[in-house]
């Protein structure tokens, strides 16, 4: 008898399931999320945070694309969410964002950093402005965040933080060392700053998707290198968005409390 076939060719066929209805995990929760506007991890997680219960405030450097997330939110929830312009290489406008927040809601805890910019250049070809672009907004960014919004969470004694990675922090693709070591950086990030909240109350974890599909993806990958990468995934797709936010509320609620300096992968990929 032979048996089961094994790797590529036994993927399932059907699409995505469909996203769960919320379970009150984040009930009564401040929730700060970065880069939500537009379609990506971002607004999947303010989307999925406002199901679970939470207050969400989301920030953005788009103005327009922020207003319409807020639209987004209001329409979802009845509630017009806080949303504040931020840039994360810029500091003011970092320590400005989580003071407002601070300031409207008494407290934060929650923070998702998942501001991140990629992009694919050969090292050979990649100059000191495009890997410092994008050093200085995915992973420096993720410091300037992280940094801003302990100084709240260590007065208050409590929070969680839970940082966007990537697969690629330990996996090797060409054309992504800029992003990678990025990526890389923000994963020991993660579990230094767990090292040093933990005595104050603070939870802090990371996600690392392997491949979330949205309608701007293709502007740092292109068609063919993205049906490469679906082509890896054992399941025949990309993650849906709302799949990778599902985690991050994991570690944002009361399910994950012993969890810190923890990576989670959010991925099917096989070898």
């Amino acid at each position: 008898m032979t048996g089961p076939t094994k790797g590529p060719t036994n993927r399932p066929t059907t699409g995505p399931p469909t996203g769960p209805t919320g379970h009150g995990l984040l009930d009564g929760k401040i929730v700060v999320v970065t880069a939500a506007a537009g379609t990506g991890i971002g607004f999947a997680t303010a989307d999925r945070c406002v199901s679970e219960g939470a207050t969400v405030v989301i920030s953005d450097t788009h103005d327009r694309r922020l207003s319409e997330a807020a639209e987004r939110l209001e329409a979802i929830s009845g509630n017009r969410p806080l949303a504040v312009r931020c840039d994360v290489t810029v500091e003011d406008e970092v320590k400005a964002l989580y003071d407002s927040v601070f300031a409207e809601h008494g407290r934060i805890d929650v923070a998702v950093n998942n501001a991140g910019l990629g992009g694919t250049t050969d090292i050979v070809d990649m100059t000191d402005e495009q890997w410092s672009k994008v050093l200085d907004i995915t992973l420096t960014g993720t410091f300037r965040c992280t940094r801003a919004v302990l100084s709240h969470m260590y007065r208050q004694g409590s929070g969680v933080i839970v940082n966007n990675s990537s697969v690629l922090g330990w996996r090797a693709q060409a054309g992504q060392a800029h992003y990678a070591a990025a990526k890389a950086g923000v994963m020991a990030l993660t579990r230094c700053a767990a090292a040093e909240g933990a005595p104050h109350g603070v939870r802090v974890n990371a996600v690392a998707p392997s491949l979330a599909m949205h309608p701007f993806l293709n502007r740092a990958i292109s068609d063919d290198e993205l049906e490469v990468l679906t082509s890896r995934e054992l399941f025949g797709r990309s993650a849906e968005t709302w799949e990778v936010a599902n985690v991050i509320v994991f570690l944002a609620s009361d399910y994950s409390t012993y969890m810190s300096g923890e990576i989670v992968s959010v991925s099917s990929q096989h070898p």
